[in-house]
């Protein structure tokens, strides 16, 4: 693939190690599992046959006042999906709550396997929207695993969990219908066939 095959981050290597303690310790359905590993053939599809990767290097989506703003948005993003459940599951298991863990790990173990591809997507140089389809893909599908976790809280009244899982299906339902759809997605794809077009009029 074009410009070779760039290193993962420690980021991407912590999110890589995340995914295989939760498959190792059984805190995850094996549907979860099963969905990770059908996903990586999928983008690979995407990648190589319907959205093949230009000669020339992606031109950025963003321009460089965007990408400060969505530094800050995404750094919200992890204090929200990935630090704050994390802390939810350490206080479970010394309570030795395992229904919160339960309902609390799919949504963790997702999110650092779509981290993890989002950075194999970047490190193979992936077309603009193969890499989008990373997170539209991995982001609807925890919606599932986040209303089963507000289901499980909910019933428990209204507790820190409680907030967690709420604070989750409002930053991801919005991440999902305010971001990705209707801005990333649209970029993505019209930077990708006007760069085509390009390419074969040169």
């Amino acid at each position: 693939m074009p410009g070779g095959y760039r290193s993962l981050s420690f980021q991407h290597l912590i999110s890589l190690a995340i995914v295989l303690i939760f498959a190792a310790t059984s805190t995850v359905s094996l549907l979860d599992i099963a969905f990770v590993l059908l996903s990586n053939p999928y983008l690979l599809l995407l990648s190589t046959i319907t959205f093949p990767p230009s000669p020339s290097p992606p031109p950025p989506i963003f321009s460089a006042q965007e990408k400060r703003l969505l530094a800050f948005y995404v750094s919200i993003g992890g204090l929200v999906g990935l630090l704050l459940p994390l802390l939810q599951i350490l206080h479970s298991l010394v309570v030795r709550d395992t229904d919160s863990i339960s309902v609390t790990a799919p949504h963790l173990f997702l999110l650092s396997a779509q981290i993890f591809l989002e950075g194999v997507s970047f490190g193979y140089d992936f077309s603009l929207p193969a890499r989008a389809a990373v997170p539209i893909i991995y982001n609807t599908k925890r919606l599932f695993t986040i209303a089963d976790w507000v289901r499980h809280e909910v019933g428990g009244g209204v507790t820190v969990g409680c907030v967690i899982a709420l604070a989750n299906m409002v930053f991801w339902g919005f991440n999902l219908l305010g971001f990705l759809l209707p801005v990333y997605l649209p970029r993505a794809l019209k930077l990708y066939y006007c760069d085509e077009r390009d390419n074969k009029s040169s």
